[in-house]
């Protein structure tokens, strides 16, 4: 265990960021199934699946969790699915 007050502190601040990371990357997933079940399905709700995955994906991109090229890439599969 860390010894200096500020490595304290960044243990705990880690920790702390790290748990709030997971719950995001978690609920992005969550969203993406949901799209992607909604898309095979031929669901009434398509759009606005798709539409709230795209909103997650850009949220994700913002804080840091998703490169913003992985972003684009996982957008450009959402359109691509929804348009086919």
């Amino acid at each position: 265990m860390a010894n200096i007050k500020s490595a304290i502190k960044r243990v705990k601040v880690n920790r702390t960021k790290a748990a709030a990371n997971k719950a995001r990357k978690s609920n992005l997933k969550t969203v993406l199934k949901k799209a992607n079940l909604a898309v095979e399905n031929n669901a009434a709700d398509k759009n606005e699946a798709i539409k709230v995955a795209i909103k997650r994906v850009d949220q994700a991109c913002a804080k840091g969790l998703m490169h913003k090229n992985a972003a684009a890439r996982k957008k450009s599969q959402l359109a691509k699915k929804l348009n086919a």
